[in-house]
């Protein structure tokens, strides 16, 4: 079996590449999980895994004469990290439509995928991970605009037949019910949880350890966990998968 989620959120800093290594850590203690730093302009992924030292990264992947995936490929956290580099220049030579047979290639050989998606849907970087993605998981807080912009993600995700798997409500502070209710009605999906604001996720990032490693008994990992917990996983042939996301036509942005 074989399935792709997309993490995205639609803005910046509403926590999205927290969840996607949150929900990897908790989803690997069921499956072979794989996360791939799909954000290549602005990445951060490296700084959550421990792993802001690596000289290979995604971008070596994604240029002409690159290296095979694997050479840019860590184990990290019972989980399989694929992260992207910093540099202005590889992201400039990096193509791309080349992620295209990154996915189709790690789809091969792992139970889930889940790429780290671009805040927003400005360009072909942008938004090839929710058109490669089987399902997305639309990351929020609990704000009228940041649920406005995920909505964005979501209508854009379902025009090119990506499934919503629900939402994560992340950085949430006191009574948000009414937020929550709103999330329910306008969004495909169950609100797979409720992830309070917590200064053990910063704590976290800077020393460069996922927060389920680093405060696994906090209320915010708990959260993370029942998202996960959460997602019912389909089952996938990945052979068919491979060869969906080899072909997949790149749209122009919304």
């Amino acid at each position: 079996m074989v399935e792709a989620f997309a993490v995205a959120s639609g803005k910046g800093g509403t926590g999205k590449t927290t969840s996607t290594v949150a929900l990897g850590m908790a989803l690997a203690d069921r499956y072979d999980v794989t996360i791939v730093d799909a954000d290549t302009g602005m990445a951060n992924l490296l700084f959550h895994a421990g792993l802001a030292d690596v000289e290979t990264t995604l971008h070596d992947v994604m240029v002409d004469d690159g290296v095979p995936v694997e050479s840019a490929t860590y184990d990290r956290f019972g989980m399989s990290v694929v992260p992207c580099g910093t540099s202005l220049a590889a992201f400039e030579a990096a193509e791309p439509e080349r992620l295209r047979d990154v996915v189709a290639d790690l789809a091969a050989d792992t139970d889930v995928l889940l790429l780290d998606s671009p805040a927003t849907l400005g360009s072909k970087n942008a938004v090839l991970p929710i058109v490669l993605a089987d399902r997305v998981v639309v990351v929020l807080n609990p704000t009228i605009p940041a649920i406005s912009d995920g909505l964005k993600v979501q209508e854009y995700a379902l025009s090119y037949g990506s499934e919503i798997a629900g939402t994560i409500l992340n950085r949430t502070r006191g009574d948000v019910e009414s937020i929550a209710a709103k999330a329910d009605r306008y969004f495909e999906g169950p609100t797979l949880a409720t992830v309070p604001e917590s200064d053990a996720v910063q704590t976290a990032r800077s020393e460069g350890v996922p927060l389920l490693a680093y405060a696994p008994d906090c209320p915010a990992s708990a959260a993370f966990r029942t998202a996960a917990g959460r997602l019912s996983l389909k089952d996938g042939d990945s052979d068919a998968v491979a060869e969906r996301f080899r072909t997949a036509v790149i749209p122009d942005p919304p």
